[in-house]
């Protein structure tokens, strides 16, 4: 049994598991810890992370370390993704965080995400479909990654530059957005993904991230954040297209005083729910189940030595 502390930097969002891996690769969780840094902000634009969110980023990786520590962690893996990938300064950021608090953070390349994101989040799901396919989506803050395979092998896996964070700082310029901006905003997304085609028959398709935990949050009603809940939740694709309606008629205010959606949350939530209903479309997806699981998973059983590779 090894306790291992897997910290995932996104774009919008720093995720920290601390968790005991098993020899047979089961996960029993010990922390599972949730910060919205917004790392990525300005990046699409600026191609830069300046200084004030270096240190907003690294007072939350400081906090995460001595809760690794103070949880009993033997092992900390920490990984960048989109925000990281895209900042012409990422070497000095890595460097200062390495000086200021002895962190090596891993950049992923956008394939290598897609991977640990597929295995850490189909991991419970295998003995349902053994012998079937799984399609998993990650709309994160910069990037999204659709994967698909069986559940020991990946089959087709694709990264596209099309996230909440930067859909939104791309056109939502007011609340509720213009329409010439969500038309544009439509564009972006049917060009990142006009030629992805994973070829997978009856698969089970599975999201994670923000987005969809947050849109079946708002389908529950749910008047506290509850992960039991909102993990296996299953979303039809009505509901989403529902959900995104909804959320375009909004002022910001209302949507920061919504009660299911995250106020550092408010100003994305609308982008990455039209990612989830254009990708759906293009996908032609009836339902998908939200999995409250993801890249830290994978991270943490790669770790261990439990992750196929190929």
């Amino acid at each position: 049994m090894k306790r291992i502390a897997s910290i995932d930097i996104g774009t919008n969002t720093i995720l920290m598991l601390v968790a005991d891996v098993a020899s047979d690769g089961r996960v029993t969780v010990v922390r599972d810890e949730h910060s919205i840094a917004r790392l990525g902000r300005g990046v699409d634009s600026a191609r830069r992370i300046v200084p004030e969110t270096v240190d907003r980023v690294m007072g939350v990786l400081r906090s995460y370390l001595e809760i690794a520590r103070t949880a009993g962690a033997e092992r900390v893996v920490a990984c960048g993704t989109s925000a990281l990938r895209d900042a012409a300064n990422r070497d000095e950021v890595l460097q200062s965080i390495r000086d200021r608090i002895g962190m090596e953070v891993r950049i992923l390349s956008g394939d290598e995400e897609a991977h640990l994101t597929y295995f850490g989040t189909i991991s419970p799901l295998k003995q349902e479909a053994t012998q079937g396919a799984f399609g998993v989506i990650d709309i994160g803050g910069g990037s999204t990654e659709i994967t698909s395979g069986t559940p020991d092998r990946i089959m087709y896996r694709r990264s596209c530059d099309v996230g909440s964070v930067r859909l939104t700082e791309r056109w939502w310029k007011i609340y509720p957005p213009l329409e010439e901006s969500v038309a544009a905003a439509k564009k972006d997304i049917h060009r990142a993904f006009r030629d992805v085609r994973p070829d997978t028959g009856s698969a089970t398709w599975v999201g994670v991230a923000g987005t969809l935990t947050t849109c079946a949050a708002i389908d529950l009603k749910l008047e506290q954040f509850d992960r039991t809940a909102v993990d296996g939740y299953i979303l039809m694709k009505e509901t989403v297209n529902r959900i995104l309606g909804d959320l375009m008629s909004m002022s910001l205010e209302q949507l920061q005083h919504h009660p299911q959606i995250h106020p550092q949350r408010a100003d994305i939530i609308s982008a990455g729910v039209l990612i989830l209903a254009e990708v759906m479309e293009v996908l032609g997806l009836q339902s998908i189940m939200v999995s409250d699981r993801g890249l830290r998973y994978g991270m943490l059983m790669d770790a261990a030595g439990g992750m196929a590779h190929n």
